[in-house]
């Protein structure tokens, strides 16, 4: 453990280098000191392997403060270990993939045959506000790519096989030199399949996939909102040559409510209620999302009051319960009343000392304007 380097020599960077200059420094050693650009120096390997684990330490926050405080055997106690300690570049390769793919032409070494998969696809359909409520099934056209059934995917006429590309010799990459350095990229003749199609498929084109319309079954969830989203996994394009299908992402719309109002797992309507009911009381019934329930007014309601019902809301996708239902009272003014009903509200407007119009009033007034 004595003889191992301090990382921040191995690195060439200050104590209080940023992460960035860490990365930056990091990069140009693995530049430097990658094999493939030094195939005649045994000893390439093993700096580009300690720079890795420098590199591992120090761009984690919390490993690099467990080094800065005990050094290299505080990690070896620190959860979750100290440097990897890299037994071989391709281990490199892949723990740092995503520094080395504009450095060293996408993957490091080995690149291969890459499996394309499918694209996603999305669709959006359109349910009723209680069926979003309650939850429903719906069917769907959907046009997706699947795989061909002639050549099984595989984009080759029948019959015959791909061949080995004669540019990379099945590797899927080529080594660039330039100056004394060498490079590897993706092979261009391939595009890193390491196999060439010299006779594609005639049902296909040799795309390994055809247009076709699938009807799929949509369960749509209790409680659902629109805007949410639904996935439903390889239901998307096929991939290329057996490689996994995408998904399809299915947008769900509500339609709106003649009577209720969702917001969130809490649902809200107004019911009209008589002058009579607001001040003397009443139980009333009202309508729910499952269906009608009993309502209580106390005496002295005003218009405008809300009332709210516990587990009368939709669900709750998580689960958890039902929201509420917010019932929020109107007093209704009728637009006719009988003789009877016009009597008993003067005598109200009486008892309570309010002025209203007096019988005959009206045609009164409007017979000394014309007169």
């Amino acid at each position: 453990m004595s003889n191992q380097r301090d990382y921040y020599e191995v690195l060439g960077v200050d104590r209080s280098a940023g992460d960035a200059d860490v990365k930056k420094a990091y990069r140009k050693l693995a530049m430097k000191n990658h094999p493939d650009r030094n195939p005649d120096d045994p000893s390439a390997e093993a700096r580009f392997k300690e720079a890795s684990e420098a590199y591992s330490v120090l761009s984690d926050a919390a490993k690099r403060q467990t080094y800065d405080r005990y050094g290299h055997a505080g990690l070896q106690g620190a959860a979750g270990g100290g440097g990897p300690g890299f037994n071989s570049s391709e281990e490199i390769f892949s723990h740092f993939g995503d520094l080395f793919g504009d450095l060293f032409g996408g993957g490091g070494r080995g690149g291969g045959r890459q499996s394309r998969r499918g694209a996603d696809l999305t669709v959006r359909i359109m349910v009723g506000f209680l069926d979003a409520v309650h939850g429903c099934e719906e069917e769907i056209e959907v046009s997706r790519a699947e795989a061909c059934d002639p050549c099984s995917g595989s984009g080759v006429e029948p019959g015959h096989e791909p061949e080995q590309c004669t540019t990379c010799g099945g590797a899927g990459e080529v080594i660039q030199s330039q100056m004394f350095l060498r490079i590897r990229t993706v092979c261009p003749a391939c595009q890193g399949r390491g196999q060439v199609v010299r006779h594609p498929c005639t049902g296909c084109s040799g795309r390994g996939t055809q247009a076709v319309s699938n009807t799929l079954t949509v369960k749509v969830p209790a409680g659902i909102e629109g805007g949410q989203v639904l996935r439903l996994s390889g239901k998307g394009n096929s991939g290329a040559e057996g490689a996994p299908a995408g998904d399809l992402y299915v947008e769900v719309q509500t339609e709106a409510h003649e009577f209720f109002e969702r917001r969130g797992a809490d649902v809200f309507c107004e019911v009209p209620v008589s002058y009579a009911q607001a001040c003397l009381g009443a139980e009333i019934t009202v309508p729910t999302v499952h269906g009608d329930s009993l309502l209580s007014i106390p005496n002295g309601t005003p218009s405008g009051k809300v009332f709210q019902i516990n587990n009368e809301g939709a669900p709750r996708l998580n689960g958890r319960g039902r929201g509420s239902l917010f019932i929020q009272m109107l007093v209704a003014v009728p637009t006719s009343l009988t003789l009877v009903e016009k009597e008993l509200l003067r005598k109200l407007a009486e008892i309570q000392d309010e002025k209203v119009v007096e019988r005959g009033f009206l045609r009164e007034f409007w017979d000394r304007l014309t007169g």
